[in-house]
């Protein structure tokens, strides 16, 4: 597969299933951990995460990682409350801190809070413009369970779920 500038995937129109999408994630991201090599309690989370970065069209840039939290908590059957247990959660939760001590370790504190600082601004008015189109939201995409959906055209999903305004 050649390389494009960027992953296919982020594409609003991306005819390519999930399945394919995700490959293309850690092709383009040989770096990021493979929940294969995981605990499963740590990697379903994970493979989950990843997931979601490949149905909202998010790269792993600090801008898309922002918005994918809100976006999923708003758009998915994963809620905050559920982010909170995940993180209580005695499997998991360790797993996860140490997913960012690591990443603090590999670009430093400055780096993750001025990432933070400089990001938020801009991105601000669109999760207020997000959260307006979604807290009346009936219809949700399966977060953890979303393996019925790793043959289907991402656009498919997109247009399922009503995701496409939230894509560039």
């Amino acid at each position: 597969m050649s390389k494009h500038p960027r992953p296919r995937y982020t594409s609003k129109s991306s005819v390519q299933t999930l399945g394919e999408g995700l490959e293309e994630y850690y092709e383009f991201h040989p770096h990021l951990t493979n929940p294969k090599e995981l605990p499963p309690e740590f990697a379903k989370i994970l493979m989950a995460h990843d997931a979601s970065h490949i149905i909202y069209g998010c790269d792993i840039g600090m801008y898309d990682e922002l918005k994918l939290l809100p976006l999923t908590w708003w758009t998915s059957d994963y809620k905050f409350r559920d982010h909170l247990r995940t993180l209580k959660d005695p499997t998991i939760g360790p797993a996860v801190k140490r997913m960012y001590d690591d990443m603090v370790k590999q670009h430093g504190l400055l780096w993750l809070y001025g990432s933070i600082f400089f990001v938020l601004p801009p991105l601000l008015p669109e999760l207020i413009k997000m959260w307006f189109k979604n807290h009346k939201r009936q219809r949700f995409v399966p977060f953890v369970n979303f393996e019925p959906l790793l043959d289907r055209p991402l656009l498919e999903i997109r247009q399922e779920f009503d995701l496409l305004s939230f894509i560039k």
